[in-house]
């Protein structure tokens, strides 16, 4: 039995696999995009090789280096394990780097060391990363046992950006001792003590670590790198409390997450928001335009702020939010809190709110490209002014709303508009002069207002020349830039 316990620590269920069934295609599309498998070979120090492959855009841009994310698996795991890692990164330009550490999967070695050893391959695969131009920052993501490896390096290496420690264990050997009641295994303390110091030396005989040397305790009070933290509430394993004690002995900047599950159940998908905000955060990764953006700008050219020209991207997301809110405010069944959706850049954002101004004759209803702007409004509800935007709450939670704004260059303008009945208001004053300071004039008499009425009917029904429509989005894009202006110095204002 002691010999099946020393087997369970140093010798687990190895994977076994074939890459090409397992992993991401050499070549593969996400979210629209086109990126590739490296697969390639690197030696530890012990001379054992490790098989590793990187998650990249296809073509990698020119001159614009990209931040990493090394994915660290846990005893039982191997590379494949990061395949829901590059969904979730990939398309915010963060590439992902995996491996097989030394003893597992298709890597040389006999033993794993529950990262003690795999510290030192993971140290390997930053020195290559750090040789390579491409990359830029670099951050550690580990579940289980690589949770405990990043934590590890990160106590040596200060230059990583941030780590994301999911289900670490604090102290090997009191995981084993609690493995022991978990297991039902019924021995006297004494006798557990005497089979564990046995155990201990075997493991030290074989696999060249001291289990007495592996306590993240000992190393969290020395590492400043921010942290994510994560355990779930029904792990038996590792039970959570030893992420509370890492948690609370740690130095850095950090967050914890307590979710439902247990020790191998899939992460619910505000994890990955979570972890998808943590890593856009501090590895800050380029807006690389695309296709799709530059289109974009040829039709809503924002001036000197484009997506990309270093300005303050939460004011886009609040602008963005803001339409679409409004767009999507129908009563809904469902009471749970919106979902972040990382996975979208900014230029796709803008992109996806760009059909809805485009062709929604709301929008360019008040829109003149000359002295319209002095033009009658519409009176607003709750006393809204005409110089007011619609903004809604900078938190990131809002994001994800975006994802439900439909519309394509290819649809009626009718059907957006009946799709859209219910947005007057936030549109109206998105189209509305910022400093419009007439009101609305006497109204004419009934009889002219039926005629103006038929005159707008027929209008709405009569096809626009494309110069026309081009000059509304014209005026849309400066109304747009406007607000941001505005939301800026505003911002400024307040911070002096």
């Amino acid at each position: 039995m002691i010999d099946q316990f020393i087997n369970f620590v140093i010798r687990p269920p190895r994977a076994d696999y074939n890459p090409e069934q397992y992993l991401w295609e050499k070549e593969f599309t996400l979210a629209g995009r086109q990126f590739k498998r490296q697969d390639l070979e690197l030696t530890n120090a012990r001379g054992h090789k490790l098989r590793c492959s990187h998650y990249l855009p296809s073509p990698f841009p020119e001159e614009t280096p990209l931040p990493c994310v090394i994915y660290c698996h846990g005893n039982s795991g191997c590379r494949a394990d990061a395949n829901e890692a590059a969904v979730i990164l990939l398309p915010s330009n963060i590439t992902v780097f995996t491996l097989d550490f030394s003893g597992s999967g298709l890597s040389d070695g006999d033993y794993v060391s529950l990262g003690w050893h795999e510290r030192d391959d993971l140290k390997i695969v930053v020195s290559y990363l750090r040789s390579e131009r491409q990359i830029s920052r670099i951050g550690l993501w580990g579940r289980s046992m690589g949770a405990v490896t990043s934590l590890l390096y990160g106590a040596e290496d200060p230059s990583i950006a941030g780590m994301v420690l999911d289900s670490a264990f604090s102290n090997l050997f009191d995981l084993m001792m609690e493995l022991v009641d978990v297991y039902k295994i019924r021995l006297p303390k004494f006798t557990v003590k005497m089979a564990v110091q046995y155990m201990r030396r075997v493991i030290q005989k074989k696999a060249k670590f001291d289990i007495m040397d592996l306590n993240c305790l000992k190393v969290a009070p020395k590492t400043f790198i921010p942290a994510l933290f994560g355990h779930a509430s029904e792990d038996k394993f590792i039970q959570p409390h030893h992420s509370d004690l890492i948690f609370k002995s740690y130095a850095g900047d950090k967050n914890v997450i307590k979710f439902d599950g247990d020790h191998n159940s899939s992460r619910p998908q505000f994890y990955y928001d979570s972890v998808s905000i943590f890593f856009f955060n501090v590895l800050r990764p380029p807006q690389i335009s695309s296709a799709c953006s530059s289109k974009l700008e040829k039709y809503y050219d924002l001036g000197d702020l484009k997506v990309g020209a270093g300005m303050d991207e939460s004011l886009l997301y609040e602008i963005i939010t803001g339409i679409e809110t409004e767009s999507t405010n129908v009563p809904s069944s469902s009471s749970a809190a919106p979902r972040v959706l990382m996975t979208k850049p900014v230029s796709e954002l803008v992109s996806e709110v760009a059909p809805l101004a485009r062709l929604d004759p709301m929008l360019t209803r008040n829109i003149r490209p000359d002295s319209d702007e002095q033009s009658n409004s519409q009176d607003k509800p709750n006393g809204q002014s005409d110089e007011c935007c619609s903004y809604t709450s900078s938190n990131r939670e809002s994001w994800g709303r975006c994802s439900s704004l439909g519309g394509s260059d290819e649809e009626s303008s009718a059907d957006c508009t009946a799709a859209n009945n219910g947005n007057q208001v936030t549109l109206d004053v998105l189209a509305t002069p910022l400093k419009s300071t007439q009101q609305k004039s006497s109204g004419p008499p009934k009889e002219e207002k039926k005629k103006q009425k038929k005159q707008k009917k027929r209008d709405s029904t009569t096809p626009k020349p494309k110069h026309e429509k081009l000059e509304k989005l014209e005026a849309l894009s400066k109304r747009l830039r406007l607000c941001i202006l505005k939301r800026v110095s505003h911002r400024r204002q307040g911070s002096t």
